[in-house]
């Protein structure tokens, strides 16, 4: 009996060894690219298309706080690409300011900005952004979102929550950014924190989305905060009144709106 035991017991390490690398097989077995994929949909393709109002405090690092009033419309078209109209309405210093969008994946985005107190439309170069967007710690590139070929991705942990995804840029110098890393909600497929960090390996910009509700069955981020570490500015902006599946026509996607902007589907229904 007692010579046997040893063997019992290696029996069972050499058991729970290999359950141990069965579930590390399993976790390195989950394909990135999907689970990316996946938080991208969550995150910017919800539904066809979409209308939300939102409100956007900027506090810089002395405590000085601007308040910002828009209302977004969005659509999907075919093989990913997608519009966005942003319709500022307050302060008076902002209001009829308008952002258009045509999301191309694979390619470089159109962005447009039209200044109501110039009566002027400026195109927003590639190179732009990753530049403030109205004055806010939120970029350009952040409303519409990020293309996911422009980084490499690897999953570097999954715990009970979340996926952790590093993303690495392949051209480093068109971005500010050596990586940035995201926390991926595994039941909303939601990105629920992003930290970017600089050459020097420091994280110096935090986004965390603070609150989720589930609106016409999609998950739905409806406070996000983004933070300027450096600085200790942050912009917080909270959605309401969002909805999805609308049919907003692509026609009110065009230059046109940015001086005539729709009232019709910009307004509350």
């Amino acid at each position: 009996m007692n010579s046997i035991r040893p063997y019992r017991t290696l029996l069972a390490a050499a058991a729970l060894g290999l359950s141990a690398l069965t579930s590390a097989a399993d976790a390195q077995s989950t394909d990135v690219n999907e689970i990316v994929e996946r938080a991208n949909q969550a995150s910017f393709y919800a539904g066809d298309d979409g209308r939300s109002e939102a409100r956007m405090r900027i506090v810089d690092g002395s405590g000085r706080e601007q308040v910002r009033q828009f209302a977004l419309l969005r659509r999907d078209g075919e093989a990913g690409n997608q519009r966005y109209l942003v319709a500022f309405s307050r302060p008076a210093d902002v209001r009829g300011t308008v952002f258009l969008v045509h999301k191309h994946p694979g390619a470089d985005d159109d962005r447009w900005l039209y200044l109501p107190g110039l009566d002027l439309v400026r195109r927003i170069a590639p190179g732009d952004k990753r530049t403030s967007f109205v004055g806010s710690h939120v970029f350009y590139e952040d409303v519409s979102g990020r293309h996911l070929q422009d980084d490499r991705h690897e999953l570097v942990e999954t715990t009970d929550e979340h996926y952790v995804v590093k993303s690495t840029p392949k051209n480093p110098g068109s971005v500010e950014f050596a990586h940035f890393t995201t926390w991926i909600d595994r039941d909303t497929w939601l990105p629920m924190r992003s930290e970017y960090v600089d050459g020097g390996g420091d994280v110096y910009r935090r986004m965390t989305i603070e609150a989720v509700e589930e609106i016409d069955g999609y998950p739905t981020g409806t406070r996000m905060r983004m933070e300027d570490l450096d600085s200790g500015g942050h912009t917080l902006v909270e959605f309401r009144f969002s909805a999805y599946d609308l049919g907003i026509p692509e026609s009110v996607f065009t230059e046109r709106s940015l001086r005539n902007p729709p009232r019709e589907w910009l307004e509350r229904q």
